[in-house]
């Protein structure tokens, strides 16, 4: 008997429907980081000490990915009541005293004593190696809260590292048809805040925004002209710092005061959230001068 031809469910109208999330693959999503990091600091004399301090640690993250414990996946039962309540799977509030995490920070901080470094990120790294469990709690909680207090940026960039390996992770391993919107500007893997979000090109993603989670690098899909702090499509405005055609552009959102970047990965597909995020930082100083706040969180950029 001849079977009927069953249509494919993520065809409309013979278009291909567009994923709602894309989730990272850790190993290629740090080796690519690492690489972009490199690349900006060959061509930015100013940031170049910085800009290759972040590439260096970056290489250490995949690097680690082969050392590194399992991470024991959501368990489906939770997966599933987060997704009735339209909530994340993965809770964040919790992981800062999960063995899998801190595991991964020693290993992190102790790895990372190799690297050339700035001498306050160095004083830094001696702080946190020789902090005990409950300050390294507080560094971790911080991170995954998306918050980092004034004045202690330094620490927190060696936390911020083991937390993106260890939710990077974690939401690879989430099943992306079960992932759901939980809100606007919110990651539905995590519940985190962007770091940037970007115009993109390919096949069934060319010209579409996802939001990049500044945790665990889980991308969604937000419509095109929206704020990702509030979510007005109303009095958005775009400002680069570039004097010819740009690929970085703040989004300023006159409604709430906020603004996020932009990256056009549509005109140069090599953009990372995270390092482009840094190497823009002329953008971040430009917008100081706007009276806006910045809503996009990059840990990389605190104290900046």
């Amino acid at each position: 008997m001849t079977k009927t031809p069953q249509a494919d469910p993520s065809m409309i109208g013979g278009v291909p429907e567009p994923p709602f999330v894309l989730l990272p693959d850790p190993a290629k999503l740090f080796e690519t980081r690492a690489k972009r990091f490199a690349f900006l600091a060959r061509h930015d004399a100013n940031l170049a000490p910085y800009l290759t301090f972040l590439a260096d640690l970056t290489a250490l993250q995949a690097k680690l990915l082969a050392s590194l414990p399992p991470v024991p996946p959501i368990a489906p039962e939770k997966a599933r009541q987060a997704r009735e309540f339209s909530m994340p799977p993965v809770e964040r509030a919790s992981l800062a005293e999960d063995p899998t995490l801190v595991a991964t920070f020693v290993a992190l901080i102790a790895a990372a004593a190799d690297l050339e470094m700035p001498e306050s990120a160095r004083q830094a790294l001696s702080a946190v190696w020789a902090a005990d469990e409950e300050d390294r709690r507080w560094l971790l909680s911080n991170i995954l809260s998306d918050q980092i207090p004034e004045g202690a940026a330094a620490p927190h960039l060696f936390a911020a590292a083991a937390v993106q390996i260890h939710m990077a992770r974690l939401a690879a391993a989430l099943d992306p048809k079960a992932l759901i919107p939980v809100g606007v500007g919110i990651c539905p893997s995590c519940g985190g805040r962007p770091a940037t979000s970007s115009v993109t090109g390919g096949q069934e993603i060319d010209n579409l925004r996802y939001a990049a989670c500044a945790c665990c690098a889980t991308r969604w899909n937000e419509v095109r002209v929206k704020c990702l702090c509030c979510g007005s499509t109303k009095g958005l405005a775009y400002r680069s710092a570039a004097t010819h055609e740009a690929t970085v552009k703040a989004e300023s959102c006159a409604e709430c005061g906020s603004w996020v970047k932009i990256l056009y990965q549509v005109k140069n597909p090599s953009l990372d959230p995270i390092a482009d995020d840094v190497g823009s930082l002329g953008l971040d100083i430009l917008m100081k001068d706007s009276g806006a706040t910045r809503g996009g969180f990059n840990p990389y950029l605190a104290g900046y």
